[in-house]
């Protein structure tokens, strides 16, 4: 087939050499190295894969082959390949083996990129292209294979799956789509617009050996590859195609190719976990490798396009490209953080791709030539994914009715200031594999009657929603349920649903678990061109339940203006400019079939604000754009559908003008600003003095839109930000501001710096600190420093430290913004000082935690034995070595501290333990020890709990005591052939040895014939072991005699002396998570899973447990992108000075969904107390009382006076007054003055940098009632 054809179209018995054994490129010197290589190529896979083209796979394109290389096609203009190629060893290729498949094909074309990267461009791209594509066909053709196969097998059962259909139809459009794709690859590798000549062949080696490169080995691959040469012959006789000269690759080019040689030695189809931690963890394995084979294009690359550009470089696709020819300008430096002032007059695409592309070496970033994108419409066909931006409206239906017939997504986004849009076009049929990102639900069931009501188990929420479709398993009585097709439920109550006619599963006896399944969902969009007429629009704001309607008529008109005068938008708050608009949206309106009615103001503002490019509102859109293209590519959440129009007019000033001249350009970077604001507003902005608390994902957010904005770059003006963490490389995904080079640097500097080059006029006006914001630093973060500041920003991780943080703003009256995300759900909350409540007004629902008596014997979740063997680690390798330190170094450490501790027996039998028993002397030592906990915790502990309550006891009302939630377990045997057994024992071992400074060792022969030596003797229970069989129930050891004193004494005595072991000290180990070689997270994994498998619960890999025991937060780069915008949104209204509760926006948002809610700030709570004349009203957040440090008699006397007799004063822990003391007690303290009578009781000293007291009183009014009232600030005189 192929193959021959091939060898025919060569004219040749061998693609590489001629009939007379030379090369083929010496007989034709008239070829071009590119054409010599692409011959070549597909004929050296025909050659090297005869297998990839028998059989029937791509049989559809062949039949088109020999047509299309004789009729050339319209010229396309070569892209500037900077694509990061993906090599693996080559393996022995199935025909029905897709992976390895791709694994030739990457082998192969790695080392023709390296000859054709800096030659031939086109074809070097276009041959990518088709390899990516012949894999997905034959991927989906396999997937197509299977699902026929499988469906077949149900149909001979006597029933079919609604699953199977579902991804027999997805798998059917998937392969259609790709096999359009290589007709289309195939097209443009083998023709040209000069008539390409495709009856001569040639060989590669010639040309590698020609570039100096290598020369080809037999298997496909480079060898002797030097890519430190300097490449001095190109077709065009340039080195860079572009008539430039020589290239020196040890110059500025040397970092691509490192950066190409980086993404080869890692890409061998695994995903980078240390790199995409967080990420995994909010879209899964799957969707992240939908992305990785997919081709995403992004159209205009101003301020929104970068921020599209940059989230998808970093969440990670098999190739980015960019296209704007359109030189940059000034006022793009408003929101295209990368671009520098030196760039403007140049192609904007061209000087942004090589800083989007160090963001992720796993993300081939080029650019699309070209100065009219629609002249050729059918070069869109090598991308899945097209994002336009700052496109006419003209192109944008010519692409987009294109795409949607091509079966190519499409995400049109635009913003003009303080407005923006986003159209979305995934086709029909476009499939969802998961609508919302939640982990499916699942539960125990209790009962299940004869019209199919389940039941939970202990009356627990099963949060199961009308329509949801669950499994079962383990269920006795109704064995057909387990295991049978998904069942649609209908929900009858929080604890109960039904699955509707079971009468003919049998009679329900009892056990059950309950598994919820997603099913898939299918959407049909409409075409732009439809959805222009009769658009779908989403709601963003609920408050503006009109809005939407008006915007899109308002945006169309903008177009339609700019289409009249030769692609310019109106002028900045140009008076006549706005009326045109205003007629053309009227006129637009009008025509449509709902004939909205427009607000005048509304789209005169729109208009004002056209040329307005303002970084918050370009973050929003970006990070919904890029998420919109992520679900695209890889059918993860609910897409928008179509339309979501936002605006955020709230943010606009009341206190600074607003006029055509005020908001002219004048040449600077923050035109794009001034357009929408003003110059006024634009010099506040400069002086404004803000402390950012944080510099991770939101913080790096946070400091690129201010750099944008200009902020603190004024005179008075001033930055500062704070981080006592480290750059970890799990960083890089998400904190964009970060690089390779960093990791290991303190996240505030390097930040900081990153900032500094992105606007220069921040130089000098950024303090970057390396402590953490809490009582122990008050001294660094003092009175001076926190009235200084005209607000605060958070960008923390915990809710302690944002907690501090919120105190010390309420106390110092400061503004403070805050935001948080979680995977793709995100919040901002603002807090205005005598405004709103503050962040610690109100509180999350704490932390799930797990009954002891559930963790130690009956666990029945994964996540039981996970917690289980977090704690194990710590009882390991983390508790013991601190107790054995402290006893090494306390002076009488078992004379005082150890009896204070209450937990003598267990101490002293770890010192025990610990210094001699257990203690090592070798690594073999050490392995032996792993083995003996394996069988202490898998065998024996197992038998112990079996001697006490057999699998067959019944409980004390008769029921079988191993029922409901108690899962009946198995004491393992042990095997070190199984993986999980022997992972325990390396990994136990190896802390182990950790911990007692020993050589660490994982040769697997050497252990394995340590442990095969070993002797375990056999277990007998304990008859006087006391287990606690409910949490509900009390301990039965809890009550356990006194321990023996003699006993401990011999213990005691028998421990060798601290002096006696000189400097020797254990080392604890210290939980890291992300640290792939510690071996922390591998035993958690071995020691969860062991466990698991005594119970039979399902077993979870050791991604899974690392979110788990990590307590990891799941993080994308564009929720961060995204939430940090709506933030920057109400810093705007900050810096203004809004005095009014309803102009500010609390936010609300699930990209999964995708959700969008906007609330106002809860006012702060009042209170009301009676006063010497009359009622008096107090903010009991924000207000207080003030005093001078006087005598308590004083004070005292001072609150009479406001009709309050206090009955109590204290501060901090320290009780100083109580009205029920003796009075010989309260006499000796009255005359005191407040902060001597703080110091005497508290028998501390006030910190010198300490300016005030803080006093909580308890007092009662004129009516003797008790009253809540504030806290009293006593100034200190220093």
């Amino acid at each position: 087939m192929l193959q021959e054809l091939l060898l025919a179209l060569s004219g040749h018995p061998s693609p590489l050499f001629g009939n007379d054994g030379k090369p083929v490129r010496e007989e034709f010197p008239l070829l071009s190295p590119s054409e010599v290589a692409l011959l070549q190529s597909l004929g050296k896979v025909a050659e090297l894969h005869p297998a990839y083209f028998e059989g029937e796979i791509i049989k559809e394109s062949c039949d088109h082959f020999e047509a299309w290389i004789k009729s050339p096609v319209a010229s396309e203009t070569a892209d500037e390949a900077e694509a990061s190629l993906r090599s693996e060893q080559p393996q022995k290729l199935s025909q029905r083996d897709p992976e390895t498949l791709a694994s030739g094909h990457r082998s192969f074309l790695a080392a023709l990129t390296y000859a054709l990267l800096l030659t031939d461009v086109q074809y070097t791209r276009e041959l990518r292209s088709l390899f990516g594509n012949l894999d997905a066909l034959v991927a989906f053709f396999n997937r197509l294979l299977d699902l026929q196969q499988k469906f077949d097998i149900e149909f001979d059962a006597g029933g079919t799956s609604t699953l199977t259909e579902e991804d027999e139809h997805r798998a059917s459009l998937e392969l259609d789509r790709a096999r359009k794709r290589v007709d289309s690859d195939l097209k443009s590798v083998v023709a040209d617009s000069g008539g390409y000549e495709p009856w001569k062949g040639g060989g590669v080696d010639t040309l590698l050996m020609k570039l100096e490169f290598g020369r080809m080995s037999e298997d496909g691959e480079t060898t002797d590859a030097n890519p430190h040469k300097k490449i001095k012959e190109q077709p065009n006789g340039s080195a860079d195609g572009n008539g430039n000269g020589t290239m020196d690759v040890d110059g500025a080019g040397s970092a691509k190719v490192e950066q190409l040689k980086q993404a080869q030695d890692g890409a061998s189809g695994e995903i980078d976990e240390s790199l995409y931690s967080r990420q995994l963890y909010v879209l899964g394995h799957e969707a992240m490798k939908r992305m990785g084979s997919s081709n995403v294009l992004i159209v205009g690359l101003r301020g929104l396009g970068v921020e599209i550009a940059k989230n998808i470089a970093l969440a990670g696709v098999k190739s980015l490209t960019l296209y704007d020819p359109k030189p940059a300008r000034i006022e793009d430096l408003s929101s295209q953080f990368f671009l520098r002032p030196e760039d403007v007059g140049k192609p904007r695409a061209a000087v942004t791709a090589p800083r989007i592309s160090e963001l992720n070496p796993y993300t081939p970033v080029g650019v699309h030539d070209g100065d009219n994108l629609t002249r050729d419409l059918s070069q869109l066909k090598r991308y899945q994914s097209i994002v336009l931006t700052d496109t006419p409206l003209k192109d944008q239906l010519a692409i987009a009715d294109f795409c949607h017939n091509n079966g190519i997504y499409v995400t049109i986004t635009d913003t003009f200031g303080l407005f923006g849009s986003i159209f979305t076009d995934f086709g029909k049929n476009f499939t969802i594999g998961d609508p919302n990102g939640e982990n499916p639900l699942s539960g125990i069931v209790s009962n299940i009657d004869s019209e199919g009501l389940v039941t939970a188990l202990d009356e627990t929420r099963h949060g199961l929603e009308d329509g949801d479709f669950v499994t079962f398993s383990e269920v006795e009585g109704m064995e057909k349920l387990n295991d049978s097709e998904p069942k649609k439920i209908t929900v009858k109550g929080p604890y109960t649903f039904s699955i509707g006619d079971v009468s003919s599963l049998g009679q329900y006896q009892r056990g059950g678990l309950y598994q919820q399944v997603k099913m898939p969902k299918i959407m049909d969009f409409e075409s732009l061109s439809q959805q222009l007429q009769k658009p779908e629009l989403m709601m963003s704001d609920f408050a503006k339940f009109d809005r939407p309607m008006q915007l899109h008529c308002g945006f169309q008109a903008l177009h339609a203006f700019a289409e009249n005068h030769k692609g310019e938008f109106p002028r900045p708050h140009n008076d006549q400019d706005a009326a045109e608009v205003l007629q053309l949206a009227q006129d637009i309106a009008s025509k449509s079939e709902d004939k909205p009615e427009l607000d005048e103001k509304v789209i005169k503002e729109l208009a004002y604000q056209a040329r307005g490019d303002l970084s918050p509102m370009n973050a929003f859109y970006g990070g919904l754009a890029a998420q919109e293209v992520m679900k695209s590519v890889s059918g993860k959440f609910g897409p928008i559908k179509q339309w979501m129009y936002m605006d955020s007019l709230e943010s606009l000033p009341a206190g600074s003008p607003r006029s055509e001249e005020e908001c002219k350009p004048r040449g600077t970077r923050y035109d794009g600003n001034i357009a929408v604001f003003g110059k006024s507003f634009q010099d506040k902005i400069a002086n404004v003095k803000q402390f950012l608390v944080g510099a991770g994902a939101i913080g790096c957010e946070m400091l690129k839109n201010w750099a944008m904005l200009g902020l603190g770059t004024g005179p008075n003006g001033k930055i500062y930000v704070t981080d006592m963490d480290q750059i970890e490389r799990s960083n890089l995904n998400r904190q964009f501001l970060f690089r390779a080079k960093d990791v290991g640097q303190l996240k505030s500097e390097s930040a900081a710096a990153a900032v500094q080059a992105m606007n220069p006029d921040l130089n000098g006006k950024i303090t970057a600190m390396k402590d953490r914001v809490a009582q122990d630093t008050e001294h660094i973060f003092n009175e001076d420093f926190w009235n200084s500041l005209d607000g605060v920003t958070n960008a923390l991780d915990n809710v302690d430290a944002r907690t501090y943080v919120d105190r010390r703003c309420v106390f110092f009256y400061k503004p403070l913004l805050d935001s948080g995300t979680l995977g793709t759900k995100g919040n901002s909350q603002v807090v205005m000082p005598r405004m709103t409540e503050s962040y610690s007004s109100s509180q999350d629902p704490p932390e799930q935690s797990f009954p002891m008596c559930t963790l130690r014997s009956f666990p029945n979740r994964i996540e039981h034995t996970i917690a289980w063997a977090k704690d194990l680690f710590h009882t390991y390798f983390a508790g013991p070595p601190e107790i054995v330190n402290a006893y090494l170094t306390q002076k009488d450490y078992l004379g005082s501290a150890l009896k204070q501790s209450g937990n003598e027996k267990q101490t002293l039998e770890t010192l025990r333990d610990y210094l001699q028993a257990d203690k090592p002397e070798t690594f073999d030592d050490c392995i032996e020890w792993a083995r003996k906990q394996f069988e202490k915790q898998y065998n024996n502990a197992i038998q112990q709990l079996l001697y006490n309550f057999p699998k067959d006891s019944k409980t004390s009302s008769g029921q079988p005591f191993w029922s409901g939630p108690k899962r009946a377990p198995d004491a393992l045997k042990f095997d070190p052939s199984n993986p999980t057994h022997y992972s325990f024992i390396v990994s136990a071992a190896n802390l182990h040895a950790f911990n007692y400074h020993i050589k660490p060792n994982n040769d697997k022969n050497y252990i394995t014939s340590v442990l095969d030596r070993m002797m375990i003797p056999d277990f007998k229970p304990d008859p006087g072991v006391k287990i606690q069989a409910d949490e509900k129930e009390p301990d039965p050891n809890a009550n356990a005699p006194m321990d023996d004193n003699d006993a401990l004494d011999a213990i005691a005595k028998g421990l060798p002396q601290p002096k006696t072991l000189g400097d020797f000290r254990l080392e604890p180990v210290e939980f890291e998570k992300d640290d792939d070689t510690n071996f922390h997270i591998d035993f958690i994994t071995a020691a969860s899973n062991l466990r698991a498998e005594n119970y039979k619960i399902t077993q979870a890999d050791r991604h899974k447990t690392k979110f788990i025991a990590g307590k990891i937060i799941p993080a994308i780069a564009t929720t961060t992108a995204l939430v940090t915008g709506l933030v920057v949104l109400e810093l705007y209204k900050m810096i203004d000075g809004k005095d009014d509760i309803e102009q500010y926006k609390n936010g609300f948002v699930n990209l999964a969904l995708p959700f969008f809610g906007f609330s106002e700030p809860i006012a702060s709570p009042k209170g009301k107390y009676q006063g010497p004349n009359g009622e008096v009203t107090i903010d009991k957040l924000w207000d207080r009382f003030e005093s001078e440090d006087v005598t308590l008699q004083q004070f005292l006397d001072d609150f009479k006076k406001k009709g309050l007799s206090i009955s109590m004063i204290s501060s901090g822990v320290s009780l100083l007054y109580a009205s029920f003391y003796p009075p010989s007690k309260n006499k000796d303290r009255l005359p005191m003055k407040m902060s001597q009578l703080v110091e005497t009781i508290s028998k501390k000293p006030i910190p010198d940098h300490q300016k005030n007291v803080i006093f909580e009183i308890t007092a009662e009014d004129e009516t003797e009632e008790d009253v809540e009232i504030p806290y009293v600030m006593v100034k200190l005189q220093k």
